[in-house]
Parts: C-alpha cells; structure tokens; sequence
C-alpha cells in the first residue's frame, strides 16, 4: 500500500516543488530526481503484486469507512474548485459550453454523493491487475522519459519564444500532475476516484495545450475541454444510473453484474447503459470520431505535450477504461446493434480507416503522427469492442507498442523542428547528413510502427484474426484497407529520411544531451519489446486475458501461437543485427548520382534539356483530391453520429422501460 502512495505522491510533490523553483541550474537535477524515483516506484509496484505470476486481480484497501468517506469530500471540494476554474475561464474567453458542462457535471455528482454516494459501501477503493501494472511501467516509464526529455527541450523552445514570459515552471507542474493523475486512473476501482483523476487529466490537457497563450493555442485548448467535458458528463451519469440502481460504485462489481447476466442470456439493460456510457466517456478521450479534432488540436503545443499526450497518457486513459469494460462488450448477433459493443467496435473500425487515409494526406509530421495516433487507438478500441480473449490481447499489446514508438517518434520530430527549423516531411531531405543518428533512430521508429517483424504489425496480425474468428465482416474490411494504407504514409516519411543529399552539414552536436539520452533510451526499450514480447505475453499479458474471461484454460487460444512468435522474434533480431555486419565496411566505389539529366558535379543540381540547371528535387504525392482531411472527418461524423445516435436510443428505450417494471414492483 506504501508503494502506491509513493507513486502518487512524488509526482505530486515534484509537481508542486516545481512551481517554485525558477531557475534552470535547480530545476533540471529535480526534474531528473523525480522522475528515477517515479519510475523506480512503478517497477517496484508491479513486482511486488507479482506482474510476473500466474495470480489474478488483488484488489487492495479499502481505506476504512472514515478515510474514505473523508477523501471523498476531499474530492468533491477539489472538483468544485476544478469546476469554478473552468466556469471563470469559459467566461472570460466567452466558451458558453465549457461554462454549463463544467457546472452541470460537477452538481450531478456532489448531488448524487450527498444524497445516495454516502450510503454506498465501497469495498475496494483500489484494484490492481496485470493491466493495471503494465499501465503503471508505462506511465512510470514513458511518461517520465518525456519529461527528462522536455528538460532540454523547453530551453530551446524559450529561447525560440522570447517574447512570451518563461512559464516553465507551469509547463513542468502540470506535466508532474499529470503523471499523478494517470496513476490514479489506472490504479482505481471506485468510480468515483477514477472519475476524479479522469477530470484532472481534462484539465491539465486544457492548460498544457494552451500554453503558448495564442490565439489558436486558446482555441484547441477550448475544443479539447469541451469534447472531454462531454466525455466527463456521461462518466457522471453512468455512476449515478449503477450507484442508484445497486448501490455499488466499484469496476469489478459492475463486470461481476454484466457476467451475471450474460451468464444466464438475459441481458441486464441497466448495466449496459452504464458500460455504454462508459465506453462513450473513453471513445472522448481516445480522440475517436468524431472528436478527433481535439487530439489534432493538440499539435500547437509544446512536442513533450505531444508525446505525453499520444503516447502514456490521456488518450490511454480513454482505451484503458474500455479494454477493461470488454466482457461485457462483444457483438453475439443482430440484436446487439444497439449494444455497446456494437457502438464501440464500428466507432474504433471507422475511426480506424478514416484516420489512415487521412493521415496520407499530410506533409506536417506531427499531423501524420496525430492522425496514425488516432487510427491506432481506433484499432485498440475496435479490439476491446469485439469483447473476445484473442482482441484483448491484441488491445493490450498495441497498447505497449504504440506507447513506446509513437513517443519515440514524436520526440524525434521535436528534436529535428528545433535543429532545422521545420517538422514539415518534405524538409526532411538529407537527415542523414544534417543529423544521421536522429535519422537511424526515426527510421527505427517508423519501422517499427509497419513493417514485419516488429510489435504493431503483429498486434494487428492477432487483431485481424480475433475479428476473423468472431465473424465481424466489416470490422475485417476496415482493418485490411485501413493496414494497407499506413504502408502509404509511413513508406512515403521512410523514403525522405533515408535518401542521401550531398553537401550537407552535420549540425547534430547542437542537440541537448538530455534529448540524446531520453531518444537513445526510447530505441532501448523498442528493441527489448521487440525481442522480448513472446516472454512477456506468456507471463503477463496472457494470465491476465484467461482470469478476466472465465472458463479460458487454453493459454495459446488468447495470443498467436508460440511457434509464430519465435519466428517474428528470430526475424526481428535479424533485421537488428544486420546493419552491424556492414558497419564501417564497404568497397563499393563512390560514383556520381544518375538524376533526370547531366549530373554538374556537385549531385544536387543536372542540366535539363533547355541547356538550364536544374536543382534536384524529391517530393511525395499526398492525394489531397483523393483522400482530403475535411472529407474523411466528415465521413466520421456523418457515420459516428448514427451509430452514437442509434446505440443511445436503443438503450435508453430499455433502460427506461426496466425503471417502469421496477415502480411497477415487478421483479428481474
């Protein structure tokens, strides 16, 4: 128990020190020292509770009647504060729907724990399982990383701004809080705590994407409150519906309920509106269609907020919470198209394709690594929504892999915006010369997001089958085109960063050595899961999957098969080693470059055919016409909207006409 209030602690502690300290020479070692200790707590937590065993969930303290119900005025004074925050701001930059969400949402609840929350005994407060833990390595992990990262990072950025105030200090606090909040997340379950950190993340999001104080950055900043707000407002409304009708606010008593039920084939309407609202809550803040324009409008901050956003934190707030509710999801037949699972499976599937194509679209390298971020959790989403062993695990693992790429690359492109001024694709001609060892690390990056042998391709390889299995045809459809084009945009980003340019300066040395450490950690860790996941889905991942589905015995029928694994593992080591083999050997003879005409010598301009210089040019095709960002959004909102539109009314309808049996005194 110690353990974790150290965990939640010393990010909270670091946070509130770092409103204090303006100075770079004791900011940076407090920093550094938080954020080892915040990792080294993550790992300690997840071997003491056994990460490596065989045992299922341990479900931890209570905390007493009295602690508890003292934490909980606690936490309803901290959401009234949060609420005034949000009210005032929404005035004073005229937002009228962050300044009746805010309220509403935040007198729902207090209501609700004044009247009906006090009475509910809540047995556990907090509740860790093998996912749980793996989420807390990479929050701990991850997420500390990209704050070392940010150190170095935020001093170029301030020397690039100074005209603005030095709000370090903020940017610091809030991304320490963050840290704090996401453990919260992941480590409860009490409802009402989750609801608590889940809002805190909301906020700090707000203010993080808005640090820059433009006027664009104050309107992403906006758009991203809002979307989640109405996320936050159907969390407040599923605890009231499951705590009022059984007077329970606990995670694992809600899927022991939807168990019951389908146990026994009579489904429990009530249950499946609150998981519906539930799901509805994290398809916002996963940035799923059709409020994906928040995660984008997150690209005008700082990139460590980038990074921490798309990578450890918040948007896995959203798919953590419904790859946990995935019992109780899955699509059985026609009568379930208006069930969660349906709403859940069909909104990640379209979120899935229409993100990629999108993506194809762009030249922004943040914009192609937002919308890859989108398709990516839209696939995670769609494999918890099929509610089946075998797309929990493929959940899971995207999870992990995505964590650690996807940070990776965004770090990268920070690193490479500062250096040569640009994050646009097509400026990124000749990395290799200017900077080679960012290039190697992106392409490592890249590499690992598509191709064969590395994590994402095989999680999508298990997701494939999963839906296969489970006979989810258009889910099947949407994979295969939406995998098709990721090879699009991801091959078009590989070929700039390794074709060579001639005459290039090398200008790598300007970069911060606490980049350099956080970016050559992140390859690290892509290379130990790269050779190492086989190992820990046996031991983690799969115990898991087989205790939150009762009656799985057969450990191989929730992951590809061993002899697959070792395969994609030998492949995987090949590919790494190889470049070795050629390391600072070659014999070949250095030969002019073949260009569209004479090469003049210098193998960066030719004589064309008017007797005219012509420099030399590499640029992509973004089939704007094709596949326009405007047109795939709108698709997603048309699409979305219908089938929020119909999975609502579907169990709202239901949900009313059990209270009716109830006052009526019928029975269940």
């Amino acid at each position: 128990m110690e353990t974790i209030i150290f965990l939640v602690l010393i990010p909270l502690v670091i946070a509130l020190a770092l409103l204090f300290i303006r100075s770079d020479v004791a900011r940076g070692p407090v920093i550094f020292i938080g954020a080892a200790a915040t990792a080294v707590f993550s790992v300690i937590l997840a071997v003491r509770q056994g990460i490596w065993s065989d045992v299922g969930p341990n479900m931890l303290w209570s905390g007493g009647t009295e602690s508890a119900e003292a934490t909980g005025y606690v936490m309803m004074g901290i959401e009234a504060a949060l609420a005034v925050v949000i009210f005032i701001l929404g005035i004073k930059y005229k937002k009228v729907l962050a300044c009746i969400l805010a309220p509403v949402q935040c007198f729902i609840l207090i209501w609700f724990e004044l009247h009906a929350g006090h009475s509910i005994e809540v047995k556990n407060n907090i509740g860790i399982d093998h996912f749980a833990l793996i989420m807390v390595i990479i929050i701990g992990i991850i997420g500390t990383l990209i704050c070392v990262y940010a150190v170095g990072y935020m001093k170029d950025f301030q020397s690039h701004h100074p005209e603005g105030p030095d709000r370090r200090w903020w940017f610091f606090f809030l991304m320490f809080i963050f840290l704090a909040a996401m453990f919260g997340i992941v480590l409860s379950n009490n409802l009402i705590y989750m609801y608590f950190f889940w809002e805190i993340t909301t906020l700090c999001s707000f203010f993080l994407i808005g640090y820059t104080k433009t006027e664009e950055a104050v309107r992403n900043s906006f758009r991203a409150l809002i979307m989640n707000l109405l996320g936050g407002l159907a969390f407040v409304l599923a605890i009231v519906l499951l705590g009022g009708t059984y007077a329970t606010l606990e995670i694992d008593r809600l899927l022991e309920l939807g168990s019951s039920a389908k146990a026994l084939g009579q489904p429990d309407y009530i249950v499946n509106a609150v998981v519906m609202l539930l799901c509805f809550a994290g398809i916002t803040k996963a940035a799923q269609m059709p409020f994906n324009s928040w995660l984008l409008g997150a690209m005008v901050a700082p990139t460590p907020t980038s990074a921490l956003l798309h990578s450890s934190t918040m948007v896995k707030a959203g798919v953590f919470l419904i790859v946990k509710l995935s019992p109780l999801l899955g699509v059985q037949g026609i009568m379930d198209i208006g069930g969660p699972g349906f709403m859940v499976m069909m909104v990640g599937g379209l979120t899935f394709v229409l993100a990629s194509f999108a993506a194809v679209t762009q030249s922004n390298a943040k914009r192609v690594l937002a919308y890859s971020t989108i398709a990516n959790l839209g696939l995670i989403v769609a494999c918890a929504g099929i509610g089946t062993p075998e797309g929990v695990w493929a959940a899971i693992m995207l999870i992990i892999f995505h964590a650690v790429t996807k940070s990776l690359l965004f770090l990268s492109v920070g690193t490479a915006e500062h250096n040569i001024g640009s994050r646009d694709i097509e400026d990124m001609d000749g990395l290799f010369g200017r900077m080679p060892r960012l290039a190697v690390y992106m392409i490592i990056g890249i590499a690992a997001m598509f191709l064969a042998p590395f994590g994402m391709l095989i999680s999508k390889w298990a997701a494939l089958q999963s839906f296969v299995d489970a006979g989810g045809v258009w889910v099947v459809l949407m994979i295969v085109f939406g995998s098709a084009v990721t090879v699009f945009y991801w091959g078009k980003w590989l070929g700039k960063l390794t074709a060579i340019v001639a005459n290039r300066q090398n200008i790598q040395d300007k970069v911060h050595g606490e980049e350099w450490f956080v970016l050559t950690g992140h390859i690290v860790l892509v290379i130990i899961i790269s050779l190492s996941f086989p190992l820990f889905s046996g031991s983690v991942i799969v115990p898991f999957v087989t205790h939150f589905f009762d009656g799985i015995t057969d450990a191989t029928a929730v992951a590809l098969s061993g002899d697959n694994m070792i395969i994609m593992v030998v492949l995987a080591a090949t590919i790494l080693v190889l470049p070795l083999l050629f390391y600072g050997r070659t014999r070949k003879r250095v030969v002019p470059l073949y260009m569209g005409g004479a090469n003049e010598g210098d193998n960066l301009t030719f004589a064309g055919s008017m007797g005219k210089d012509i420099p030399v040019s590499l640029r992509n095709w973004y089939m704007e016409g094709v596949f326009g960002e405007k047109l795939m959004n709108r698709v997603g909102l048309v699409t979305t909207c219908v089938i929020f539109a119909v999975s609502f009314s579907f169990a709202g309808s239901l949900a009313i006409s059990v209270f009716r049996y109830i006052q009526g005194g019928g029975t269940f």
